[in-house]
């Protein structure tokens, strides 16, 4: 049998080069999506796609155009993806390789004591009127924007956040960005909102706040320099004068992750159910 005779000549080497690639192929395309450069890997597959039918089709002359430019278009990746290339090299260099993801139970108490942690902090700043912009970030990963401020990769903590929002001090201009539970950077720049339709009274530091939630699923925190008042940003919408208790609660409904919304819908479920 001619599938039998395929089987029978592949080799354990054969499986194992095949999932050392596809592992391989999975981390790569898992380090570029902290960037903004996926969408240009995006564009590149579809020329690829475009290539391979044009040269099925016979269609000669687009396919000498696609193909000739994905020759010159090596050496420009080389050059335009230089920045990510050297980060990743020296993350294979310095860290060590993660197969198995996070435990949700630990990732969600973790979650609970990192929010506990922002919360006080937010409200010793605001008692003392001190500004403050702190950036969850979510699914849609914002490593652009945390290369703008300065590396930090810390575990989160009250007297860290304190500290660094204090005026006069060198990370103090900017945002603080937080993701899978710890503070990636300080200082970072955002884009302004471009919602004309804002308030007058709000200032730069809640425009930042609101345009990182247009461009992305991040939820932001403002703390008022001028009022003290703690403001909560998401999707584009700012929700103003937050107490301490309301903004906690708040954060941790918009943290939950997806499975952890869908595990307790189910438990919901399942306990109707039962009545």
């Amino acid at each position: 049998m001619p599938s039998s005779y395929f089987l029978s000549t592949i080799r354990f080497t054969d499986i194992l080069d095949i999932l050392i690639v596809a592992y391989l192929i999975y981390k790569i395309v898992g380090y570029f999506r902290e960037t903004r450069a996926f969408q240009l890997l995006k564009g590149i597959v579809i020329l690829l796609v475009f290539m391979q039918l044009s040269e099925f089709m016979q269609l000669n002359t687009i396919s000498f155009i696609l193909r000739n430019t994905m020759q010159v278009g090596v050496i420009a990746l080389i050059v335009i993806f230089q920045p990510e290339l050297r980060r990743a090299l020296t993350q294979i260099g310095n860290k060590k390789l993660s197969l198995f993801g996070v435990d949700e139970n630990e990732a969600k108490t973790k979650t609970e004591y990192v929010v506990g942690q922002v919360t006080e902090a937010c409200e010793m700043l605001s008692k003392q009127r001190i500004g403050a912009l702190i950036v969850f970030q979510r699914e849609t990963k914002i490593g652009d924007i945390i290369r703008t401020g300065i590396n930090m990769d810390s575990e989160v903590s009250s007297e860290l956040l304190i500290n660094i929002f204090i005026p006069n001090t060198p990370l103090h201009d900017g945002a603080v960005i937080i993701g899978a539970n710890k503070i990636k950077a300080s200082a970072c720049f955002l884009p302004l909102s471009q919602n004309e339709n804002l308030s007058k009274e709000l200032g730069t530091r809640h425009r930042a706040g609101i345009g990182i939630t247009e461009s992305s699923d991040a939820v932001a925190v403002i703390v008022s320099e001028e009022t003290g008042k703690i403001s909560i940003a998401m999707n584009g919408t700012l929700t103003r004068n937050i107490a301490g208790e309301t903004l906690q609660k708040a954060l941790l409904k918009m943290l939950a992750s997806e499975k952890s919304q869908k595990a307790d819908k189910k438990k919901s479920v399942w306990r109707f159910g039962k009545k």
